[in-house]
């Protein structure tokens, strides 16, 4: 989620309520001095809202499950894959927390050919939004709507420049796990994981602003998203592009390359 992380900061705004039934959105803030921020407009986007520590800083387990769950609907047995994972980004031996900008390490879970960042090669700043980066990647979708296929074009393009302008292009199988899981990560979460398609407005909101997007319609969604979920749409990715399956490659649900 992986990817899955210098916005375009928005003004806060009032809380808003999302929905029947769902609480009030928490009011949302830009990182202060002192706030870290990683390569993940989701994950900045719940520490500006509060859902995450608003420092950035000392994130346990169980921040991760509740932000998530509350946020996103993300279930506690994604969230705890998705938390052990970036504990690995933490350089503290036997770490059980990790800060947002651990995740920028460059090579562990940060990856080149990101939809909306430099590469690190260019700027050593793998962490702040880059707008012509985002605009190459919202060139390949052409309507209102992003299917797999228009999600899966943008995705490529962005490793085809990497791959033919960075001399130091490195992309490893966590990182290209990582890397397709963050296209299906805003297509389930950001819109129908059924059908895989997001509307383009809510993904840009929420790139551009790192800002939960309900002020363009977004609502928490509905189904519970699972490993099943984001793998399966993983797939679909991957099948767009004649690439091999994640489901085809596991042997059981953690044997998914780390994601």
């Amino acid at each position: 989620m992986v990817a899955m992380y210098s916005f375009l900061y928005a003004l806060s705004i009032p809380a808003i309520a999302l929905g029947s039934g769902y609480p009030t959105l928490p009011e949302w803030h830009p990182p202060g001095v002192g706030d870290v921020r990683a390569p993940c407009p989701m994950l900045n986007s719940l520490a500006n809202h509060g859902y995450l520590p608003h420092s950035g800083k000392g994130i346990t387990l169980n921040i991760t499950i509740d932000a998530l769950g509350e946020a996103l609907n993300i279930n506690a047995e994604l969230a705890n894959f998705l938390h052990s994972e970036a504990v690995t980004t933490n350089p503290t031996p036997n770490a059980t927390t990790f800060d947002l900008d651990h995740l920028s390490r460059h090579n562990i879970l940060e990856h080149d050919a990101s939809l909306s960042r430099a590469d690190y090669y260019w700027t050593e700043d793998s962490h702040s939004f880059n707008q012509s980066v985002f605009d190459e990647t919202r060139s390949y979708w052409k309507g209102p709507i992003i299917d797999i296929n228009e999600a899966a074009a943008a995705r490529n393009a962005r490793v085809h420049t990497s791959n033919t302008t960075n001399p130091t292009f490195a992309m490893s199988e966590l990182g290209d796990a990582f890397s397709v899981g963050e296209t299906a990560a805003y297509i389930i979460v950001l819109g129908n994981g059924t059908s895989g398609t997001v509307r383009k407005s809510v993904v840009e909101y929420l790139f551009e602003n790192e800002k939960l997007p309900a002020a363009v319609g977004w609502t928490r969604s509905q189904d519970v998203i699972d490993f099943e979920a984001l793998i399966s749409t993983m797939d679909r990715l991957r099948n767009a592009t004649g690439a091999p399956s994640v489901g085809a490659r596991r042997v059981g649900m953690h044997s998914v390359p780390r994601l």
